[in-house]
């Protein structure tokens, strides 16, 4: 009987507070009231981010990916980049974003792409979710 490879997919769920204003720079402060509503003003979350990587079992370790790696990763790409902080004036990527949980979504994926620690394992990035608070989400992922 021949097996086929199995993929599997491995989330790591994290948490951070960070305060930010869903404004525009480019449309007046009445268009971004208008526009936003409340969230126009100052305010801050509580998020949870949640990053799946997918790939195949390892037939040496048992494992798709180290979680202790990923820990690492985020910590270093996300947390310590966002926790506690004003995205919009501490988080360069967003000078020139409005910084909607969609575009931190993104800044996320953007963060964890590309680096070797995933890549070199046999998982490959396959989801990021921004819970913004506990009934909205933004999810990127790979088509």
């Amino acid at each position: 009987m021949c097996e086929r490879p199995k993929v599997v997919y491995l989330t790591r769920k994290e948490h951070f507070s960070a305060a930010h204003c869903i404004n525009n720079p480019h449309i007046t402060k009445e268009e971004n009231a208008e526009l936003y509503g409340k969230c126009a003003n100052e305010h801050g979350h509580n998020y949870t981010i949640e990053v799946t990587v997918k790939g195949e079992i390892n037939p040496v370790t048992g494992m798709l990916m180290n979680l202790a790696d990923l820990k690492v990763v985020l910590q270093e790409k996300v947390l310590n980049v966002m926790d506690h902080k004003f995205i919009d004036k501490d988080v360069p990527y967003f000078h020139s974003r409005v910084s909607s949980m969609e575009n931190i979504a993104a800044f996320i994926w953007d963060q964890l792409s590309g680096d070797p620690r995933i890549a070199s394992s046999s998982a490959k990035l396959h989801e990021v979710i921004v819970h913004e608070t506990d009934k909205q989400c933004a999810t990127i992922r790979d088509q």
